[in-house]
């Protein structure tokens, strides 16, 4: 399983219905830290911190492919043993193995996180209510005002408002106060020994040993979340290899201590994946009456003159951006605010593919440059589905003929398609959006 989807699934779980409502650390009170930024459309699976492996970061609950149980056949300092030789293999020197490993320890609690399933779930609003709260906002102007110029040199030499990565910043750590306490050592060989994702757990601890061995940090300040992703950021050791970038010129790419390496590093993350400087997120916007709700996806793309065209519009006192390639998403359904977004916002899913996660970063950032929060209605009335009750609308669905695939208690575009489907037939606006009123209509013989 792609480290992009593991987190993103995770956040899934937490987060609800409609979107998925990312869960970074500080960003709620049930966050786990993790840079992968993380969360995703409609509770869509689709990526982690991401971008797919690449992911920045990587806080994971479901299983991957590597479904084996824990190790019986081995303790952990036997696996230990057969790691070293692997890494040994693989260029990893004898002093870096005994900084690293010689007082590596399993951590019983690493796989109670690894393993938990949330049942609960959280509305979209009440997710970007805390992920882009007032005190957040006030933080972020603070932050940035406190590294002015560090922020201007990142912003000129990459493009990236330095606003956005400072909104980032904020939701992947609250500003560097909650980046996680875990050993990355120690998280990573508790989950490459206890087997289920194995093999992606040993490719980070593989590359967390080279991040020692090329003297960016030691052992025991390679400190992050119980997943593995680290520092004010949340990158996972392969994204870190990738991606991060010595800002300060002190000859170390430190995301854990140094503000310049940070927020470079961010930027560079975002460029890489794609960033088109001078171009805003999107906006939010109205819909025409009678539009046709099925086309809220990011799939969905076309020129900001065609959805102009077909009756939407910014909101009062803003203007549409001129994108070629814009979707419209609505992540509450019909009943709530609609955005048009273009390829940065994309670009900020690839940190965390979740519609939820971006639309936290664009809203933060934009409220840190002194614009509006959103201005539509969110419908709090509405009560998200708990995972048992979303596996039983996806079996209502399958049993009635709008097939979703195999029930899972996750809202992904299959779910979406069939859930549309049945609402047109039953004469509902097909938001595809999962709320108690419509399982109370599917319970229904009839419906």
């Amino acid at each position: 399983m792609s480290v992009t989807r593991a987190r993103t699934l995770m956040l899934t779980l937490l987060l609800g219905s409609g979107v998925m409502q990312g869960c970074q650390a500080g960003a709620s009170p049930s966050s786990q830290t993790s840079s992968t930024p993380q969360a995703a459309s409609a509770n869509e699976v689709s990526s982690d911190k991401g971008i797919g492996t690449s992911s920045p970061v990587a806080d994971a609950s479901a299983p991957g492919r590597d479904d084996q149980m824990p190790a019986e056949r081995e303790s952990f300092d036997q696996w230990v043993s057969e790691f070293r030789q692997k890494a040994r293999a693989q260029g990893i020197t004898p002093a870096t193995l005994d900084e690293a490993l010689a007082n590596v320890r399993y951590q019983p609690r690493i796989i109670e996180l690894d393993r938990s399933q949330p049942e609960f779930t959280r509305a979209i609003w009440e997710y970007l209510d805390s992920a882009a709260s007032t005190s957040r906002v006030d933080n972020g102007r603070q932050k940035l005002a406190a590294h002015r110029s560090t922020v201007d040199q990142v912003q000129n030499r990459y493009g990236v408002p330095g606003s956005v990565i400072t909104a980032i910043w904020g939701i992947e750590s609250n500003y560097g106060s909650n980046f996680g306490s875990f050993s990355t050592i120690d998280a990573f060989a508790t989950l490459g020994y206890e087997g289920r994702r194995h093999a992606f757990a040993e490719e980070q601890l593989m590359a967390a040993l080279r991040i020692i061995q090329e003297g960016d940090i030691d052992r025991d300040h390679m400190l992050g979340s119980w997943a593995g992703a680290m520092g004010h950021t949340q990158f996972i050791p392969t994204s870190f290899l990738a991606y991060a970038v010595d800002g300060d010129n002190d000859g170390r790419r430190d995301i854990w201590g140094s503000i310049p390496d940070v927020m470079a590093s961010t930027a560079n993350y975002l460029v890489k994946n794609g960033w088109q400087r001078g171009q805003p997120w999107g906006v939010e916007v109205t819909l025409p009456d009678g539009f046709d709700y099925t086309r809220t996806e990011l799939s969905t793309r076309q020129s900001t003159q065609d959805w102009q065209a077909q009756g939407v519009r910014p909101v009062q006192g803003q203007s549409m951006p001129a994108f070629d390639q814009a979707s419209v998403i609505a992540p509450a359904g019909a009943q709530g605010p609609a955005f048009l977004v273009g390829p940065n916002f994309r670009v900020i899913m690839r940190y965390n593919n979740a519609t939820s996660y971006a639309l936290a970063v664009a809203l933060l950032s934009q409220r840190i440059d002194g614009g509006p929060g959103v201005q539509g209605n969110w419908p709090r009335g509405l009560k998200p589905l708990t995972r048992s009750q979303t596996k039983e609308m996806q079996t209502l669905l399958n049993q009635k003929g709008f097939g979703t695939g195999t029930p899972d208690g996750i809202m992904g575009p299959n779910t979406r398609e069939g859930l549309r489907a049945w609402q047109r037939s039953v004469g509902r606006t097909p938001d595809g959006f999962p709320s108690s009123s419509v399982l109370e209509a599917l319970r229904q013989p009839s419906s």
